[in-house]
C-alpha cells in the first residue's frame, strides 16, 4: 500500500523598493560668545641711578648682583691719576615689581548642530504598502 504525503516548501527573498523617501541632513555652525576673565601677571621695572664715586682695585671689581628683587649693575670708569685706577662711579638699581591684573576677553566658540529632515514622507499605511518581501509557497508530493 502506498500513501501519498504532501510537503510544503517555502522560499523567502527580499528586494530593494524605492519608496521615494529620504533624509536631508543639514549641518549648521553656531557661534557663541563667552566672556573670559583671566588674571595676568605684569612686571614693571624701576631704574634708579645711585652715585658711588668710590675707587676700587682691578682685582676687586664689583660684579652684577641681586639684593632681593633688585638687580645692581656696577658702572665702571677709568680715571687718569698718576696711575690708572678704577673708581666705582655709580650703580644702577633695577627693582622688579609684580602686579596681578584681571583682564576680560570676549571669546567666540563654535559648535556644530545637525538637523535631519525627512522628505517625501508618507503615512504608515503607505509605508507598509511600499515594503514587500517575496514569499512563495510550493506544494509538492
Amino acid at each position: 500500500m502506498h500513501i501519498p504525503l504532501l510537503q510544503e516548501e517555502m522560499t523567502v527573498g527580499k528586494r530593494v523598493v524605492d519608496t521615494g523617501r529620504g533624509l536631508r541632513i543639514t549641518k549648521n555652525v553656531i557661534e557663541t560668545t563667552h566672556v573670559v576673565e583671566q588674571p595676568l601677571q605684569q612686571d614693571y621695572l624701576t631704574v634708579t641711578h645711585v652715585p658711588q664715586d668710590v675707587f676700587v682695585e682691578p682685582d676687586a671689581m664689583p660684579q652684577t648682583r641681586y639684593e632681593g628683587t633688585t638687580m645692581i649693575v656696577p658702572i665702571m670708569e677709568e680715571v687718569l691719576v698718576v696711575q690708572t685706577r678704577l673708581r666705582l662711579k655709580e650703580e644702577i638699581h633695577i627693582t622688579r615689581e609684580s602686579r596681578t591684573v584681571t583682564t576680560t576677553e570676549t571669546v567666540r566658540l563654535k559648535s556644530d548642530r545637525i538637523e535631519v529632515k525627512r522628505f517625501d514622507e508618507s503615512s504608515d499605511e503607505q509605508d507598509r504598502r511600499h515594503v514587500s518581501t517575496d514569499a512563495s509557497v510550493e506544494s509538492g508530493v
